[in-house]
């Protein structure tokens, strides 16, 4: 069978402590050390341990007990990150949200988790006007530090500084988080993520350097696990956080020279913009030991460039939120791999399936399925979505399946092929968008391309490029569709290209392939 698997986990000695209690210590130990800077201005661990306690007191006096939901849905702030931290010590599960979501499609997350307070902007709050969301859910505005008299704001809801709260044993199995998937597929599904996922986690994140001496430049929102996979190892193992709210290319290398950053995790887009930035060239980065990428497929051309010119190792992680098992790519050490997501990672299993649920053979193609210690605990409030979600073997083993197309090369690398819902079928064959998209991309005035499939009368599908120009190119679709299809086999042709001026983006990255087809006009029948 087509079963990947690498047992040798790493050392799980250390007793469970919840994030509250590391920050605690930490505001001990080393209370002037920076937690946390943010445009300009530093939190030390003792400032941000009391305002993590503010946070903990105004919940218990509202009448939060351990279990309940908080939700948050705002731009990156310390406030934020405070309550974030705050209701996890308190013992709620928090569900970070998308501010960019559809006002109904928020309404609806929040009703979903049964969160007792909200926590949101003033652009939110606005959104939300038109939206049905619980009349039982309370707001607190997050942006109105300072705004005399504005009673729903945080400064009028925050506890006194220095008020104790009652202190609350975290147990190890409760929820930590609710993370909304970002519902490009269909309704937002909560996942859910317990506290000793989470620590095990950051335990594991000693090997890649974080400790007191990381600094982690951190500039993706603080609601997508993407970020939450470096903010939290590095507050839980002493480092220091920069929280950059909006990503700008030269900012981030300012703040990345200005602090010797020595820890990131950045999308694919980001590293390309960065790549691309003229200045690059010109800023310190020497600092950096351990830069990482997840969330969006990363082209092999971009990997090779960060590796040549940016210091520190790159690693790629390749994983869903739900858990399941993941792979990295240790990019420094397999500069032929770099079309890869790498290897399976310590104490993961994956295995390949068919359409049917069965288990394929080694060489095959099919869809991956995956197993660890940090699968998520299901869907919350969503039985039916969590069961589809699962697949299970013969001996009963549960696995996450990704909804990925992939294959096994033979050196046991992860080569993606495609989303399931991407693949095109076209007159009865299998086409991937990604093989496409690789082909688009040697083209010397390509910079980025996206391939959907679009409805046919004679294929049933078929494939049509999305692509966006280098500075400066100027170059004819038709002749762009010509040069794809002289590469590129019979069942494989592209019908049309599209010249645009930007792919739609999600806010950490995705290409958003279904506004690519719902919006697409085609120029003739096909």
């Amino acid at each position: 069978m087509n079963a990947i698997s690498n047992p040798a986990a790493p050392s799980q000695d250390a007793p469970f402590a919840s994030i509250g209690d590391q920050i605690r210590n930490w505001a001990v130990e080393q209370g002037d050390h920076p937690a946390l800077i943010c445009e300009g201005k530093s939190y030390s661990y003792a400032d941000l341990d009391a305002m993590i306690d503010q946070c903990v007191s105004a919940l218990q006096r509202d009448g939060l007990v351990p279990e309940d939901v908080v939700a948050i849905c705002a731009n990156a702030s310390p406030w934020y990150a405070a309550v974030f931290l705050g209701a996890l010590r308190a013992g709620a599960a928090v569900a970070p949200l998308a501010p960019s979501a559809h006002p109904d499609s928020l309404a609806g997350m929040i009703a979903n988790s049964g969160a007792r307070v909200l926590f949101l902007d003033a652009a939110v709050r606005d959104a939300l006007q038109s939206a049905d969301r619980p009349p039982t859910v309370r707001s607190v505005r997050l942006d109105t530090q300072g705004d005399a008299g504005d009673t729903g704001g945080i400064d009028a809801w925050l506890a006194p500084r220095g008020t104790a709260p009652r202190h609350v044993e975290i147990q190890p199995q409760w929820a930590f988080n609710i993370i909304y998937s970002s519902g490009t597929t269909g309704l937002p599904k909560g996942i859910v993520q317990s506290h000793a996922m989470r620590f095990a986690y950051a335990q594991r994140s000693v090997e890649r350097g974080y400790g007191p001496e990381a600094v982690t430049l951190i500039s993706t929102p603080l609601y997508s696990n993407t970020t939450l996979v470096s903010f939290f190892p590095t507050l839980a193992l002493g480092g220091t956080v920069v929280l950059m709210p909006k990503f700008e290319t030269k900012r981030y290398l300012e703040l990345a020279q200005q602090h010797r950053a020595t820890h990131t995790m950045l999308v694919p887009v980001q590293y390309q913009r960065l790549m691309a930035e003229p200045d690059f060239g010109r800023y310190d980065l020497s600092s950096f030991i351990s830069k990482s990428c997840t969330s969006a497929p990363f082209s092999a051309r971009v990997k090779a460039d960060v590796v040549r010119r940016w210091p520190g190792s790159l690693t790629e992680f390749y994983g869903m939120t739900e858990g399941g098992a993941s792979c990295e790519l240790c990019a420094n050490d397999h500069p032929d791999k770099l079309h890869t997501v790498g290897r399976v990672m310590a104490g993961h299993e994956m295995r390949l399936i068919d359409a049917a649920g069965n288990e394929l053979p080694p060489g095959s193609i099919g869809e991956i399925v995956g197993r660890s210690p940090t699968m998520m605990t299901g869907y919350y409030r969503q039985p039916d979505k969590t069961a589809e979600a699962e697949w299970h073997d013969r001996d009963g083993q549960r696995f996450i399946r990704t909804g990925d197309i992939g294959r096994f090369d033979e050196d046991g690398f992860l080569v993606l092929m495609d989303r399931k819902k991407d693949m095109i079928i076209s007159g009865g064959f299998n086409v991937y968008p990604s093989d496409l998209e690789q082909v688009l991309l040697q083209h010397a005035d390509i910079a980025e391309a996206a391939v959907v499939g679009i409805a046919s009368e004679r294929w049933g599908e078929t494939p049509v490029a999305f692509v966006t120009l280098r500075s400066g190119a100027v170059v004819d679709a038709h002749a762009l569709v010509s040069w794809a299809n002289e590469r590129l086999g019979k069942m494989q042709r592209l019908a049309e290209v599209v010249i645009a001026d930007a792919l739609p983006r999600s806010a950490i990255g995705k290409v958003l392939k279904r506004e690519l087809r719902e919006g697409f006009k085609p120029s003739r029948a096909y």
